[in-house]
């Protein structure tokens, strides 16, 4: 069987090229040039990277700004579809493999929560794929079945390590019976993200400072209007291929 494109591609034409022919019984002809043959080369492109991609992060961050959810508060919504979608495709294709993302976190640092109300429509649409888990001020939500996925308004690592602190206060905790695990029992996010994303803009900010210490950090010079499934791929091969150390 032979498959005729219309495909643009520039400096890394031979590699898709050669990528293609590598698949068993096809021949691929890339033969000419259009607005078709971009949507094609980035059909091919994340075609390519899912199938580099064996292993994934058991819980993911997203560290965006008030800004980045005015301008795009939708993505959180794609972006959960996507992990859902790429762990059932790692999942099928390496039933060895270890579990797909079991956790999603997304965190809008803002100095004004309320300002964010007006986009909590986009943020709930998560419950309808996936186990939503709403922090936005004091209040909680919850909603949905499925990968846990945390939205955390306004939260910053400050507040909560003071919180956690005033909390082990109120019930009499004796300075003697702190370590590591009575002050994580404390804290409101108990979980360790695997990676933590920072898309173009803004600084990195202290959210989960205590629980993100041994995560890897990924800093994207995309901004997070723009950010595509092929980015968000890229971020997920580039983990796959760092050896963490944990601190050691």
């Amino acid at each position: 069987m032979t498959v005729n494109w219309v495909i643009t591609w520039g400096k890394g034409y031979n590699t898709i090229r050669e990528y293609l022919n590598k698949i068993k019984g096809t021949s691929w002809k890339i033969i000419a040039s259009g607005d078709y043959g971009v949507t094609m080369i980035y059909w091919l492109y994340e075609y390519m990277l899912k199938r580099q991609i064996t292993e994934l992060p058991g819980h993911i961050c997203f560290m965006i700004s008030g800004k980045d959810m005015a301008e795009a508060a939708e993505n959180l919504f794609l972006i959960t579809s996507w992990c859902n979608e790429i762990s059932d495709l790692v999942e099928k294709h390496n039933p060895s493999s270890k579990a797909g993302i079991r956790g999603l976190t997304f965190h809008v640092s803002t100095p004004s929560p309320e300002e964010m109300i007006q986009y909590l429509p986009s943020v709930r649409k998560i419950g309808t794929v996936s186990h939503l888990i709403l922090h936005i001020g004091d209040k909680e939500e919850v909603a949905g079945n499925g990968m846990d996925v945390v939205v955390a308004i306004g939260n910053s690592g400050k507040e909560e390590i003071t919180a956690c602190i005033r909390r082990m206060a109120q019930d009499h905790v004796s300075p003697e019976d702190v370590d590591e695990k009575t002050f994580e029992s404390y804290l409101t996010f108990q979980y360790t993200p695997d990676i933590v994303i920072k898309t173009g803009g803004d600084h990195l900010t202290d959210f989960l400072i205590w629980q993100s210490v041994y995560s890897e950090l990924f800093f994207s010079d995309v901004n997070w209007k723009y950010v595509r499934k092929v980015d968000f791929l890229r971020v997920l091969r580039d983990y796959q291929s760092r050896v963490r150390r944990f601190g050691k």
